[in-house]
């Protein structure tokens, strides 16, 4: 495949996405009841399908999750001259924060009904200069650990090119949640 039609594909299906969940709940927080009794993995897969809000996160950075499976999340976001720091480049906090989304969500899709995780380290390595002219990146996140306590994962930020421009990876803490039944663990 070409890196166009890798493209064409990755903007296709974000934009289907973006449609799709827009014109369902749209951007805001899943209330306690709306998540009570769902895993991780599916709370994951009704915000993709728009029937549970996405967070706001996502139209302030520009990116979105696009795919999930369990022990995967895939999102897909564009540089924009917003994200550019005073030397002229993309701030790293725009890697750092697209790369801990994915790494927070492949973690999510394993989490079982009632438990939640915080993230207690995260890595991030640039390898790559991305800019405004760069088009849409995808952090692709899989987990590599999920155990009672802790749960480890990686991601790497790629072009469709197959360019990486960043990897990383995250420690989280696994613990239950408060009240019964939630899966509310933030990406």
């Amino acid at each position: 495949m070409t890196p166009q039609h890798t493209l064409d594909l990755w903007t296709q299906q974000y934009d289907e996405l973006q449609a799709r969940m827009n014109a369902g709940r749209g951007a805001g927080l899943a209330a306690p009841a709306d998540v009570a009794g769902l895993t991780g993995l599916q709370t994951l897969n009704a915000m993709l399908a728009g029937e549970l809000p996405y967070p706001h996160i996502a139209d302030t950075m520009d990116f979105g999750l696009v795919e999930v499976a369990f022990g995967k999340a895939v999102f897909q976001g564009t540089p924009a001259l917003k994200h550019y720091n005073p030397l002229g480049s993309v701030h790293g906090g725009w890697y750092a924060t697209l790369l801990d989304s994915a790494l927070g969500c492949a973690v999510h899709t394993t989490m079982q009904v009632g438990m939640g995780y915080t993230t207690a380290e995260l890595s991030v390595n640039i390898v790559r200069a991305a800019s405004a002219k760069s088009g849409p990146l995808r952090a692709i996140g899989q987990v590599v650990h999920s155990g009672r306590q802790m749960a480890t994962a990686e991601a790497r930020i790629v072009g469709p090119d197959g360019k990486l421009y960043a990897h990383g990876t995250t420690t989280c803490l696994v613990f239950p949640l408060p009240g019964v039944g939630a899966s509310a663990a933030a990406c």
